[in-house]
């Protein structure tokens, strides 16, 4: 049977999925980054070898994620396509004719806009993690609360209290206030909730036009309290699809088994390649006054690819396995 494999490397996780020729997942692996991206991605493919038999054909690979151009170096890939590009692909399988995507990631946000199957426009945060998964991983570990419980308290809420959330910083200084005041846990993370999709709509979604259907995705679509306050504040249905957590990932593969479909024939390494030492280095080139910071990545000692400089002159000086773009 001929899978696909999808990899979306991420500052706080990393996603793989294996889905076959009709686009059904067949297996999806949640991983922590913890800032070694070389190492969770072997692990992860170890993991996938264990569940995939002789039966299964890895045919095509793509990566996606802010790591996506060291995975696809590593692994072979396909294609290597960004965030937006793959989130959005994932989104139109699930939901045809989706107009909106809103993906709240580990530390980041996106907005992206569809009208035709087509991305029309998108957004991103910039400098404020209010909202993101670590931020309500902090507040849930300052409470006392598994993060997984966070939600469903939020859901208990019966006058969700006013907080600040604009920024990361006075969120958690105003939710300690209310605790003070002696409000009661559902109403101040129900208002946490309420607080992060008014950021949120306010910044990452300003000046966009929000039109149903809207596809909820990203680690913190898990969170029912955010569901609901998202639900509240467009007043309408807010869609969480199955495998909300790993959509980066589907988007992935279902480029790679495009690409594949058109050249024929798959980049991967085959999963020997966790038998095999990866390390990375960077240097400034002294070439010119730009003084580009060079990465290369080796394999068993030896350059696979190199990229960072404007002019070329590096990476044009290896023959890489996988051009990046």
């Amino acid at each position: 049977m001929r899978v696909y494999l999808g990899i979306d490397v991420g500052s706080v996780s990393t996603n793989l999925v294996v889905m076959d020729e009709r686009r059904e997942i067949l297996h999806s692996l949640y991983l922590r980054t913890q800032g070694q991206p070389i190492r969770t991605v072997k692990q992860g493919l170890v993991k996938l070898q264990a569940l995939l038999d002789d039966r299964y054909e890895i045919s095509g690979v793509g990566t996606t994620g802010s790591a996506r151009n060291l995975t696809a170096v590593i692994v072979g890939a396909d294609t290597v396509k960004n965030e937006i590009t793959a989130h959005a692909v994932a989104a139109a399988h699930l939901v045809p004719d989706v107009q909106t995507v809103l993906e709240i990631g580990g530390q980041d946000s996106k907005i992206i806009i569809l009208r035709n199957g087509v991305i029309s426009d998108f957004a991103m945060n910039t400098v404020c993690a209010a909202g993101t998964g670590s931020f309500l991983d902090q507040q849930a570990a300052r409470l006392g609360i598994p993060v997984e419980e966070f939600g469903k308290l939020a859901l208990q809420a019966e006058n969700p209290v006013r907080i600040a959330g604009r920024c990361s910083v006075f969120a958690e200084s105003d939710m300690i206030h209310k605790q003070q005041m002696g409000h009661s846990l559902p109403d101040i993370i129900a208002g946490l909730c309420e607080a992060l999709v008014r950021n949120y709509l306010n910044n990452v979604g300003k000046g966009k036009e929000i039109l149903s259907p809207i596809v909820f995705q990203g680690g913190v679509a898990a969170n029912a309290g955010m569901r609901q306050a998202f639900s509240r504040a467009l007043g309408t249905e807010v869609i969480v699809p199955e495998h909300f957590g790993v959509m980066g990932a589907l988007g992935a593969a279902i480029l790679a088994q495009e690409t594949v479909r058109q050249k024929g024939n798959t980049n991967f390494r085959g999963m020997s390649l966790v038998d095999q030492e990866f390390t990375t280095r960077s240097f400034e080139c002294s070439g010119c006054a730009n003084a580009c910071e060079v990465i290369e990545i080796s394999m068993d000692g030896q350059p696979l690819a190199r990229w960072g400089d404007r002019c070329g002159k590096w990476e044009n000086s290896l023959s890489a396995s996988l051009k990046i773009s």
